[in-house]
């Protein structure tokens, strides 16, 4: 038995989910993908995946096992790579993760030019506004805004992103209303929630120049409204539609504050500053292309 071949097989099965899908990706037979991982397992002695008529799932050997596995994989490839093509041309696959938003707003123009300078490099774009894990996803790379809480993934600090309350020009002379002038008075307007932000419907702020408050004080507020959604562009539109007040990062409304459309709402108050990070999952060296457009996106993000 291969057994470098049998963990590739065994990789593959897991990250497309199925016997029959990973056969027709490897050119093989569905029969004898099974045989290939059943024979690893006797290798092993141990059961990796746990079979039944609708799906397949790891065992919790299996998800150690394989784990381990995509990083052995990942790095022979690349060792490969660059051998037959020298360590200077970059070339394959990349996995790259981000926000919906974010990735087609701030990310699809860096991948342009990145993929216009290395031809031979190909990236494989997943936008989800929802959590991703890294590892099971066979991400190489990820962008993501905010303290990371699994201390096992590897950080680089590229930036600094903060959110502020935003309306659209005109919106509070056109309901007769006062804008908010601190954080407590959110409470009094409709709000427009982005559900994927991890504290919720909790707004936190920073006091700035100006405000009521001590600078740098913070002061958080539930609030409420009569839209709620997952997309960060979602939130966008519906500002520009006058339908509310939104905390929204810079980086989503940057247009539209510029030309006018959207103005601070509160601007002695802002959202905290939050990271912004390139993470990867562990493994113990970084490929050659996973570096280049890591610093790539640090140049472009920063």
């Amino acid at each position: 038995m291969d057994r470098l071949q049998s963990m590739q097989t065994l990789v593959r099965v897991v990250e497309l989910g199925s016997f029959s899908a990973a056969a027709r990706e490897l050119g093989s037979t569905q029969s004898a993908v099974s045989k290939q991982v059943a024979a690893l397992e006797k290798a092993l002695g141990a059961q990796l995946l746990a079979r039944s008529t609708r799906a397949l799932r790891l065992t919790e050997a299996g998800e150690r096992y394989v784990e381990q596995a995509r990083r052995l994989v990942a790095e022979i490839a690349e060792a490969e790579s660059e051998l037959r093509d020298g360590e200077h041309r970059l070339q394959g696959w990349l996995r790259v993760a981000a926000s919906g938003s974010f990735g087609r707003l701030k990310l699809m123009p860096l991948v342009q030019s990145f993929l216009a300078a290395h031809p031979g490099v190909k990236i494989d774009l997943r936008l989800n506004d929802g959590f991703i894990d890294l590892v099971e996803q066979g991400i190489d790379l990820a962008v993501r805004i905010g303290e990371q809480p699994d201390s096992s993934l590897v950080a680089r600090r590229i930036g600094t992103v903060r959110r502020a309350v935003v309306a659209r020009r005109g919106y509070f002379e056109q309901r007769g209303i006062a804008p908010p002038a601190d954080p407590a008075a959110l409470q009094q307007h409709d709000c427009i929630v982005y559900s994927e932000l991890r504290s919720g419907p909790v707004w936190t702020f920073e006091a700035g120049p100006g405000a009521d408050a001590p600078p740098g004080s913070l002061a958080s507020v539930r609030v409420a409204g009569s839209l709620r959604t997952n997309s960060g562009e979602a939130v966008r539109e519906a500002v520009l539609a006058g339908m509310g007040l939104a905390y929204a990062p810079h980086w989503l409304v940057e247009k539209e504050l510029a030309s006018g459309e959207i103005e601070l709402a509160m601007p002695h108050w802002q959202g905290q500053a939050l990271p912004m990070q390139l993470v990867s999952p562990p493994q113990r060296r970084l490929s050659g292309k996973v570096k280049a457009l890591g610093d790539h996106l640090a140049a472009g993000l920063a």
